[in-house]
């Protein structure tokens, strides 16, 4: 299948104001976007367009927020603190958003979180936060803040596209951080290739690509970390529609080739 047949765009979506807790955040995307010609109808077969939100502005709306000075830390907190050269009080933090730790050494501490995701500090960060101070969680539930935004701006517009809250993770093979997929809306976020053939006639045993994270690495070349562009849109796209979220983008504990 060929995602993007004639090519694509990557628009940034810009005069987004700061985020704060309990905004109306598919009501700010909504008056950015205008009824642009991205918007699919309601029942068409795909999606071609995808707007890439930054978990960070997600997580302000739906108040995701922690102050370290109203956190109290525990013994096991303290003691990992000590061994991984951190805040005590942020380390408390990364526990409670983690049901495992999966690698904890100086200045790094690896851990599984809530949602099933393999990343550094549970994705707790206090970059691009609204003061010193404060820290942004991870959403509760991604793939329903996804479907939150989707049909908000459904609801403003008359017209849908697919969603995609984004995160930058690390990689424990490569140098450098890629913008992730945490949660998904309105599409098939991974393409399951297995059973057809290639170019050559062969047949394909194990060919699976995760679009919703290319979607969200080719958005943040556009978005960055700190010029203010916290959404972008991924225009030009094939995308088949689906009511699933992002849980076909987890390797089970069956499947995980580093457990």
């Amino acid at each position: 299948m060929q995602i993007a047949p004639k090519g694509f765009t990557v628009l940034p979506v810009t005069g987004i104001p700061a985020v704060h807790p309990g905004d109306d955040l598919p009501g700010i995307l909504a008056g950015r976007l205008g009824a642009g010609d991205y918007l699919s109808e309601p029942g068409d077969e795909f999606s071609t367009d995808v707007l890439v939100v930054a978990q960070k502005v997600v997580s302000k709306a739906e108040g995701a927020i922690v102050r370290l000075n109203e956190v109290t830390p525990g013994e096991a907190a303290i003691e990992l603190a000590a061994r991984v050269g951190k805040d005590p009080r942020l380390v408390e933090v990364i526990l409670a958003q983690s049901v495992r730790i999966v690698r904890s050494v100086p200045g790094v501490l690896i851990t599984e979180t809530l949602h099933g995701f393999i990343c550094a500090n549970a994705g707790v960060d206090a970059s691009n936060a609204l003061d010193a101070g404060i820290l942004t969680l991870l959403p509760e539930d991604p793939d329903r803040s996804a479907r939150e935004i989707m049909d908000g701006i459904e609801r403003r517009l008359g017209g849908r596209l697919a969603v995609v809250v984004s995160d930058s993770f690390n990689r424990p093979w490569r140098q450098g951080s890629v913008n992730v997929a945490i949660g998904t809306a309105g599409f098939v976020p991974l393409y399951d290739g297995r059973g057809a053939t290639d170019d050559a006639g062969h047949q394909l045993r194990a060919t699976l690509v995760s679009i919703a994270d290319e979607i969200a690495s080719a958005a943040q070349l556009i978005m960055g970390e700190s010029h203010g562009v916290p959404a972008a849109i991924v225009r030009g796209l094939r995308l088949e529609q689906s009511s699933h979220g992002s849980a076909s983008l987890l390797r089970g504990p069956g499947q995980d080739l580093f457990r």
